[in-house]
């Protein structure tokens, strides 16, 4: 009997670090052994301000999810987000020596690391290339990888992911500083995707829409291929100040109304529900009623999905999205959302949860949408362990690309 392999993924949000412990089951389901949370005060919008603040959450949430699982966390899926990210495609080409040789991992990985060295602007770099779909001597393949197939030109579409040079630092700093080593920087949307989304929506058309505490997130996929990922600079955090500041009450008492009375339609309440605010240091007590409540929340909700049509429409001109939207994360939990999603972007919307993929063992409090993007980052995780394990060079193969990664890094920074 083999020895269990245990994948952890760390969620590094603007209100949470959270750290999951997976293990795959024989009926391949993800069993959640361990989970730890941390309050995030050193991340804004999903980019690290402040290194010390968030090291020292992540050393919590860390610890309290190994002492649950009994598991020594050693390294992480680590997730990354924020306003910087931005992506881009690309074809890549490969002229083969011997076309009468099967095609090998390696010369797939070869087509793949030579993204990394496109062109970037200053202070940006490549965060992860995503393979699309394959062409062999201009016959189009799909998007599996065509290990073992002949051919003279090799060629391949790729999604590249883009961020801020000094975010991807900021994030491996807090890593390194917190004892950790990084296994794989996953972009969240993408993690949050592997959770909630099935095979047969990714084929038909669909996006995902992460609605975290600072950034909304966005992944747009259409013949089971991503065509675009973006990063919306809003979140549930700018929902509570639009609440403090409306309705002239502290930020925990507007937080605690948004989650236990808010909803995404004003038109769903009525003027004679209200709720009791406690006033300041012996103040009067303030009523605030639901409807004027709800009215707050929808005016940034409506703006927010203004902003994810948008950025659907930038391929969903090319590629209708048949399964329409997919939403997910601790702002999607809010009552009525469906209903003013379809509204604003005239697609069929369902709540996204990860119990399509969790193990009937998982814990019930995890199986919500608030989580989907810490338990997206364990599957995305397995399935790179999994992958490589597979081809038998894990560890070569890892090496590699880490060298190669750095000496394009050196080559850039000589122009």
């Amino acid at each position: 009997m083999s020895e269990p392999v245990y994948i952890v993924g760390l969620d590094i949000g603007t209100t949470k670090i959270a750290c999951m412990v997976g293990e795959k089951m024989p009926n391949g389901k993800i069993e959640i052994r361990g989970y730890g949370k941390a309050d995030s005060t050193g991340v804004k919008r999903g980019m690290v301000i402040n290194i010390e603040e968030t090291v020292d959450a992540i050393k919590k949430a860390v610890a309290e999810a190994s002492e649950q699982s009994k598991v020594d966390i050693k390294s992480v899926n680590v997730g990354i987000a924020g306003h910087h990210i931005k992506s881009l495609q690309h074809r890549g080409v490969l002229i083969r020596e011997n076309a009468d040789m099967e095609i090998s991992d390696q010369e797939l990985d070869k087509l793949r690391l030579d993204m990394y060295k496109i062109g970037t602007a200053p202070g940006e770099a490549i965060v992860n290339v995503i393979p699309q779909e394959y062409f062999i001597d201009g016959e189009y393949i799909g998007n599996l990888r065509p290990k073992g197939m002949l051919g003279n030109r090799l060629e391949a579409n790729f999604h590249i992911i883009i961020g801020q040079t000094s975010a991807v630092k900021n994030i491996e700093k807090c890593i390194h500083y917190a004892g950790l080593e990084m296994e794989n920087m996953i972009l969240e949307p993408i993690a949050s995707a592997s959770a909630v989304l099935f095979e047969d929506e990714k084929e038909a058309g669909v996006a995902i829409v992460d609605i975290g505490g600072g950034t909304t997130d966005i992944a747009v996929f259409y013949d089971s291929i991503i065509y675009h990922t973006a990063v919306i600079p809003f979140g549930g955090n700018v929902i509570t100040e639009d609440i403090r500041k409306g309705c002239s009450i502290i930020k925990k008492h507007a937080e605690e109304i948004k989650v236990k009375f808010g909803s995404a339609v004003a038109v769903e309440n009525s003027d004679d529900e209200v709720v009791s605010i406690p006033g300041i240091r012996g103040r009067e007590a303030k009523e605030i009623s639901f409807k004027n409540l709800a009215s707050i929340i929808q005016a940034r909700l409506e703006e927010i999905f203004d902003l994810v049509n948008f950025e659907i429409q930038k391929v969903n001109s090319e590629h209708k999205l048949g399964a329409g939207i997919v939403l997910t994360g601790g702002g999607a939990m809010m009552k009525h959302i469906c209903q003013l999603a379809e509204f604003k972007t005239g697609m069929e919307v369902r709540l996204g949860t990860p119990n399509g993929y969790l193990s009937n063992e998982t814990s019930d409090d995890l199986v919500t949408p608030m989580f989907s993007t810490g338990i997206g980052l364990v599957i995305e995780g397995m399935a790179k362990y999994e992958a490589e394990r597979l081809r038998g060079h894990k560890n070569d193969d890892m090496k590699n690309e880490k060298r190669e990664k750095k000496l394009i890094e050196k080559q850039e920074k000589k122009k």
